[in-house]
């Protein structure tokens, strides 16, 4: 390398030096631009070349002193020096860039914990001891000793900062797994199993571990302890309990695998169906903790799939006489509505879940017809299934257990379910079959174990009559008083098609049951059985109203309190545009996101929910709205989140400013909200600004988010994240 190129790479390297100084010293002020941000994930492509370029330059620089000392080959060693001269300087230059790109990269959101902060240090150690030995190898106190323990100290850091590179890649102890890995445990009777322990937590440690524990806290999310778990990370919770289309976890991993957010990311082993349909069913079950898997009703999904984990050793395993089906048909089977999963490892027999009952049509069942002989479950809770589908059904010859539970059949075609010759569990609670149907059709199904009736017009005395004249058949009737505990009702469910309305509002809140009563109130207490007031439809309402409610029946528990949010915009702006622009990650429909009536979750970072909230935390929110004719106001009000542990907190103040002329304004009103202290629960809140009656063609609502968080917040001092997905003007 010539003189002058050697002397602009020195520069570039002293500026490379003094630029990592300043990133660190000021990490926690330093924003990254998008643009940069493809420069920073450039990062593991390049750091292979440093290491290479530096352990070789460093082995050759542990015998340098050898090759000058050896006289009778003095040309060797010219070459021998300047060629480690060169080798040295291009690893150091090379190595300084590539710590450059990984404090960008670090930058980005997801990158946190011990394992990032070790790995970083060791690299930037590596990057500064490289620079020491080039800028000192050629003073005359740098001697042979001082050169190898150079080497070796910067050939110690290259290995630490490759294993905690590998550690964050592939997870912790990547290297040394296949060493320290640890015995088998002892397979745990079904008995003693409980579903979390034995079911789900075994799937998070094998998928989801390695990315999300103390040492790599991807997305501020772990998920090494119950605790944890619960509180999910930055993006919100990591699930909604009984609700999995609205779960984080549940919308990630089904995303599709070239999509940055999917998880587990590409290159991680990926979730088996199985898995998926666990997880799915335990948030579905309410995501139990401490529930054991014999204390699931016996027709349920997630107990029948995790029985087959826990089978005594000697106990061997069903036998089928059909092959299994083609994998590949499976994956094209596997879609948005339907859902085909193994029974257990090394089985041929599957089960299958539809749902979606808006694009469910008996079509969906006749595509299956590829796997007919494999599938022994299937699950069509919900669906609209007729009569005349069951046709269609009876085409599953070795089908053992079928869920028609709240289907539309009336019971008069059960006879085309007759060929089912290996049926052993049929569900039917919530339809419109009668006892005179059972009584005709029932001795055709010779290994049937269990029917579930409840809910259905069945009398318990017709139930005790089936089950006097077919004692090998349970007929599961829900609570018989003596027999059974009571069983919790679900929480009623609205049915208004939004809960946003203009001057008036019929209130349809319902519940699947029938002859559940519900009770609510509207005051903020809790509803109970007896002196609260009982729901009657139509019941209307004409302002903000939030309200309480629960179910409540003869025989069974009362549901969990359900909360109804109910919100009146009585007048939408013609016009309206932001003065500032909105924080990067949450830009959902730009201004237009506050008056569109559609209405934000929990889940503000999740795909599924992310453009229904507008985001401010540099810069205030700053919205102008304009009437072509002029509206007479009294009241506005902008529904925000409030998560404080994920940094997300009201407006520090609100002001309203309204007039005439976009130019001439004035303020109406000011508020202030009250902040949530440490360990409040999150809420999605309207606040309201409330002053005299004004009349007005253009409107200016300012919303300040808070400039710095509490001492208590885990990120004090740093600037809160205000979100906002709707204004409401009365």
């Amino acid at each position: 390398m010539n003189k002058k190129l050697t002397g602009w790479a020195e520069q570039v390297l002293f500026a490379s030096a003094i630029f990592i100084l300043v990133l660190l010293l000021f990490e926690d002020k330093i924003v990254v631009p998008f643009w940069l941000q493809a420069v920073g994930r450039m990062h593991p492509l390049l750091l292979h070349f440093p290491i290479v370029i530096l352990l070789l330059a460093m082995v050759m620089e542990a015998f340098r002193f050898n090759q000058a000392s050896s006289a009778n080959q003095s040309a060797g060693a010219d070459f021998y020096r300047n060629f480690l001269t060169n080798l040295l300087l291009i690893g150091t230059l090379s190595a300084g860039v590539t710590v450059i790109m990984g404090l960008f990269l670090a930058k980005e959101d997801g990158y946190t914990g011990q394992l990032l902060a070790r790995h970083k240090w060791s690299g930037v150690m590596i990057f500064f001891a490289a620079c020491l030995i080039y800028w000192s190898r050629n003073k005359t106190w740098y001697s042979a000793p001082m050169a190898r323990i150079s080497a070796l100290t910067t050939i110690l850091f290259l290995f630490i900062a490759g294993h905690y590179g590998a550690a964050l890649t592939h997870g912790d102890n990547f290297i040394f797994a296949p060493i320290t890995s640890r015995t088998k445990a002892a397979p745990v009777a079904l008995d003693q199993a409980l579903v979390f322990t034995h079911v789900i937590q075994p799937i998070l440690e094998q998928k989801c571990v390695s990315c999300h524990n103390p040492d790599k806290l991807k997305g501020e999310l772990m998920l090494t302890d119950v605790e944890s778990i619960r509180k999910g990370g930055k993006s919100g919770k990591l699930f909604i309990a009984g609700k999995p289309d609205s779960s984080l976890l549940l919308q990630r991993i089904h995303l599709p695998p070239d999509e940055k957010k999917h998880m587990p990311p590409v290159g991680k082993t990926q979730l088996t169906p199985q898995e998926m349909n666990l997880l799915a069913l335990w948030v579905k079950g309410n995501a139990s903790f401490t529930k054991k898997v014999v204390d699931l009703p016996a027709s349920d999904s997630l107990r029948f799939i995790a029985s087959s984990l826990f089978k005594p050793a000697e106990q061997p395993a069903e036998e089928f006489d059909f092959d299994a089906a083609d994998e590949e048909t499976i994956q094209k089977l596997n879609n948005d509505y339907r859902r085909i999963a193994p029974l257990a490892r090394e089985s041929p027999a599957l089960a299958v879940n539809l749902y979606n009952k808006s694009v469910y049509t008996p079509e969906k069942l006749g595509e299956l017809s590829a796997i007919k002989r494999q599938v022994i479950s299937l699950n069509l809770n919900k669906l609209p299934v007729k009569d005349a589908d069951l046709k269609q059904i009876s085409q599953f010859e070795n089908l053992q257990t079928l869920d028609l539970n709240f289907t539309d059949i009336t019971g008069a075609g059960l006879s085309e379910l007759a060929s089912l010759k290996q049926l052993k569990s049929l569900a039917l609670s919530g339809t419109k079959v009668t006892y005179a149907d059972l009584q005709k059709q029932i001795n055709a199904f010779k290994n049937l174990k269990t029917v579930s009736v409840w809910e259905t017009a069945l009398t318990p005395v017709e139930i005790q009559q089936l089950q006097k004249a077919h004692k090998q058949i349970q007929f599961i009737a829900g609570f018989d008083g003596d027999k059974s505990d009571p069983i919790r009702l679900n929480p009623p469910q609205v049915k208004n098609s939004s809960t946003i309305f203009v001057q008036q509002l019929p209130v349809k809140i319902e519940h699947p049951i029938r002859g559940v009563q519900l009770r609510y109130t509207t005051d903020g207490t809790e509803p109970d059985s007896i002196k609260s007031p009982v729901l009657t439809n139509p019941m209307v309402i004409d302002d903000n109203t939030s309200i309480k409610v629960k179910a409540y029946k003869t025989g069974w528990y009362g549901s969990n309190v359900a909360t109804f949010d109910y919100y009146k915009s009585a007048y939408r702006p013609d016009s309206v545009n932001l003065l500032l622009p909105l924080n990067p990650v949450h830009q959902a429909d730009g201004a237009h996101t506050f008056f569109d009536g559609k209405l934000g979750t929990f889940n503000a970072n999740s795909p599924a929910w992310a453009n229904n909230w507008a985001g401010f935390r540099k810069n205030d929110m700053a919205l102008v709205s304009e009437f072509t004719k002029p509206v007479s106001v009294s009241a506005v009000a902008l529904r925000t989140m409030v998560e404080p542990e994920t940094g997300i907190f009201p407006p520090m103040v609100i002001e309203i400013w309204g007039g005439n002329s976009r130019t001439q304004m004035k303020l109406l009103a000011t508020k202030k909200p009250a902040m949530p202290a440490e360990k409040s629960v999150p809420s999605l809140t309207a606040i309201e600004c409330t002053f005299r009656p004004q009349t007005i063609s253009y409107l200016k609502i300012i919303a300040k988010p808070l400039s710095k968080l509490p001492e208590w917040h885990g990120n004090k001092g740093k600037p809160a994240l205000l979100l906002v997905d709707e204004v409401f003007i009365n």
